[in-house]
C-alpha cells in the first residue's frame, strides 16, 4: 500500500510542504528583525544606522552566499536533518543576542551566525523539497512556498513590533527563540525527506524514484555547478535580474522601511503594519505567478513584475511625504509582486540546467540575489545618513528594476526538445 497517502487518499507531500512552508515563514521573519531592533538599537546603543546596517549587510549577504552549499547539504545530509541543525543553531544565536554589549557582537550573532544559520532555511530547501515531492503543480508549490517569506512578515512584524514597543527588543528575541523550539520538535517528528522514504511517488508521477544518493565534494560541487553556469548566458541574465530583485526587496524595503516611516513621524507598528499588508499582498501574488509559471513564458512574467516593481519604488518617496492612503496605495502595490520573480527564475533554470543541477545554479543566482540586498541594506543606510533621506536610494532601486525588466526579456527561449531531455532527468 502506498503510505504516503491517507485513507481518503491525501497526499502526505502536502505535510511536507506545510511544514517547510512554516518553516520559511518563521526563518523569513526572523530575517527581517532587524528592521524593528535598529531603533531601539540607536537608543540604547548609540549605533549609527550605518553601522547597524553593516551588519544587515553581512547576515543578507552570507544568507545567500550558503544557498549553494545548503543546496549540497540537503541532498547529502536529508531535508529533515540539516533542518533541524539549522533551527538549533539559530535559537542558540539569538538566544545570546540579548547579553551582547557592542557592536561586533552582534557582527558575529545577526551577521555571519543568524545568517548562515537562517540561509539554510531559505530559498533553496523550497526549491529542494518542490523537486523531491512534486513532479505536476511544481511552479504552484514554488510559489507558495516563496510566498511564506512575505507570509513570516505577515505574522510576525506587528507582533514583534508591538512586544519591542511594550516591552523592549529583548523579550521580541525570545518570542522568536520559542517559536524556532517548537519548530524545530514538529520537524524532527513529522518532516521526511523524499516520497520514496515512504514508499510513494512524487506527485504525478505514477511509480517511485529511488533517490539518486549524492556523491559529490559538498564544496566542490556547487563550484563546478557555478562554473557551468557561468558559461551559460542565461544564468547571467537570470543572476543579474535577480542581483536587482534584491536590491529592491529585502534589502532595502525590507530593512528601511520602517526607519524610513520613522523619519515621517509614522510610529513602528503602524510601519510594521504596512511590511505585513505587503506581506498578505504577496502571499496572493507569489502564489499566483507560481500557477502563471506553469502557463506562461517565464520571461514576459518577470519583464512585468520587474516593471511594476520599479514604478511603485519610484512612487514611494511620494507616498512617504504625502501621508497615509499613498503608503496604502503603495503597499498593496508593491507587495503584490514583492517575490513573485522566484517561481519564473525557479522554472528557467530547471529549463537551462535540468532538474539534477537546478537546485544549486538556482542557490548562485540567489547569491546574486543577497548580493543586491546586501548591497541596498548597507548602501541605503549610508545613504540616508548622507543626504538626511531615504529618496535617492528608493528612486535607484526604481529605476535599476525598470532596467532588470528589459534584461530579462534578453532571456533566450529554450528550445522544446531540450526542455524534453531535462524533465526526463
Amino acid at each position: 500500500m502506498d503510505e504516503s497517502r491517507t485513507k481518503t487518499g491525501f497526499y502526505y507531500g502536502w505535510i511536507v510542504i506545510l511544514i517547510t512552508f512554516v518553516t520559511l515563514l518563521v526563518s523569513a521573519g526572523i530575517r527581517s528583525m532587524p528592521s524593528i531592533l535598529m531603533l531601539p538599537f540607536e537608543k540604547e546603543y548609540g549605533w549609527n544606522r550605518g553601522s547597524i546596517s553593516s551588519v544587515v549587510s553581512t547576515g543578507i549577504f552570507l544568507y545567500g552566499l550558503i544557498g549553494p552549499f545548503s543546496a549540497a547539504m540537503l541532498e547529502k545530509f536529508g531535508i529533515r536533518k540539516v533542518m533541524v541543525i539549522s533551527m538549533a543553531v539559530l535559537a542558540v544565536s539569538l538566544s545570546v543576542t540579548p547579553f551582547m554589549t557592542a557592536l561586533w557582537q552582534f557582527e558575529l550573532l545577526w551577521g555571519v551566525v543568524a545568517g548562515l544559520g537562517s540561509g539554510m532555511l531559505a530559498n533553496v530547501l523550497g526549491v529542494t523539497v518542490a523537486n523531491h515531492w512534486f513532479v505536476k503543480r511544481k511552479g504552484l508549490v514554488v510559489g507558495m512556498l516563496t510566498a511564506s517569506a512575505a507570509t513570516g512578515q505577515l505574522l510576525f512584524l506587528p507582533m514583534l513590533a508591538q512586544i519591542t514597543v511594550s516591552v523592549g527588543w529583548r523579550y521580541s528575541v525570545y518570542t522568536a527563540v520559542a517559536a524556532l523550539i517548537v519548530l524545530l520538535v514538529v520537524v524532527a517528528i513529522w518532516m521526511r525527506n523524499d516520497p520514496y522514504d515512504i514508499g510513494a511517488a512524487p506527485y504525478g508521477s505514477e511509480s517511485p524514484v529511488k533517490p539518486v544518493f549524492f556523491t559529490g565534494s559538498l564544496f566542490l560541487a556547487p563550484l563546478q555547478a557555478l562554473r557551468e553556469g557561468m558559461a551559460s548566458k542565461t544564468f547571467w541574465l537570470l543572476a543579474g535580474t535577480f542581483f536587482f530583485c534584491g536590491f529592491s526587496t529585502n534589502g532595502l524595503i525590507g530593512t528601511h522601511l520602517i526607519p524610513a516611516c520613522g523619519d515621517f513621524g509614522i510610529a513602528e507598528v503602524m510601519a510594521a503594519g504596512l511590511l505585513a499588508l505587503m506581506g498578505l499582498f504577496d502571499l496572493l501574488g507569489t502564489t499566483l505567478s507560481g500557477w502563471l509559471s506553469d502557463r506562461f513564458d517565464s520571461r514576459w512574467l518577470l519583464f512585468w513584475y520587474y516593471g511594476l516593481r520599479g514604478l511603485s519604488l519610484l512612487f514611494l518617496p511620494y507616498a512617504l511625504a504625502a501621508g497615509p492612503t499613498e503608503l496604502l496605495i503603495f503597499s498593496v502595490f508593491y507587495g503584490l509582486d514583492w517575490i513573485a520573480t522566484v517561481p519564473p527564475t525557479v522554472k528557467l533554470a530547471a529549463n537551462e540546467f535540468g532538474r539534477a543541477k537546478s537546485g544549486m545554479i538556482f542557490g548562485w543566482v540567489v547569491v546574486a540575489h543577497q548580493l543586491g540586498a546586501s548591497a541596498a541594506a548597507y548602501g541605503a543606510g549610508a545613504m540616508r545618513d548622507f543626504f538626511g533621506s531615504y529618496t535617492v536610494p528608493f528612486v535607484t532601486a526604481g529605476f535599476v528594476c525598470l532596467f532588470a525588466a528589459l534584461m530579462a526579456v534578453r532571456i533566450a527561449k529554450i528550445g522544446a526538445a531540450v526542455r524534453q531531455s531535462h524533465a526526463a532527468q
